[in-house]
């Protein structure tokens, strides 16, 4: 890193922050933006992805003003667990269902701590479950199984 640079850790995350903002931006160009009032299916990740830029810049400039701490070794385990468990709860829900696509997400990306706890990460599953459940099923009317085909064509 060049010198200028006082803390390593904060200029990467705002950099990577800046990244993702401005996919997100660059993605919602082609939706309707709509209005606050009346939001089109570009409001949301636009103003999102704008302001996840503006949270970069400012950590740009605080890994310029104040010492942090150095670099240390890229945790791959944990970053592929949580990764490959995110993707694969979006491709389960349809047919897996809430649950079990929750409890894969939930166990696995636990498991990628060394902090990691069977009765904690169960704890978290229900929680997250009966949250999802509530908020999505019912609260929203999205049409998200609690069971997949994978489970009730038995």
């Amino acid at each position: 890193m060049p010198l200028f640079i006082r803390s390593p850790k904060d200029f990467l995350a705002g950099l990577m922050f800046i990244v993702v903002g401005l996919v997100a931006v660059f993605i919602a160009r082609d939706y309707s933006f709509g209005s606050a009032v009346k939001m089109g299916p570009g409001y949301f990740p636009t103003i999102l992805g704008g302001l996840l830029a503006a949270i970069g810049m400012v950590c740009i400039v605080a890994s310029l003003r104040a010492k942090g701490a150095a670099l240390e070794k890229i945790a791959f385990k944990p970053m592929v667990l949580v990764c490959v468990s995110t993707l694969l709860f979006g491709l389960m829900l349809r047919n897996a269902g809430v649950v079990f696509a929750i409890a894969f997400l939930i166990f696995m990306s636990a498991y990628a701590s060394v902090k990691f706890r069977w009765v904690v990460a169960f704890r978290i599953f229900v929680i997250m479950t009966l949250f999802c459940y509530l908020v999505f099923v019912l609260g929203l009317g999205l049409p998200m199984p609690l069971l997949g085909k994978w489970f009730t064509q038995l």
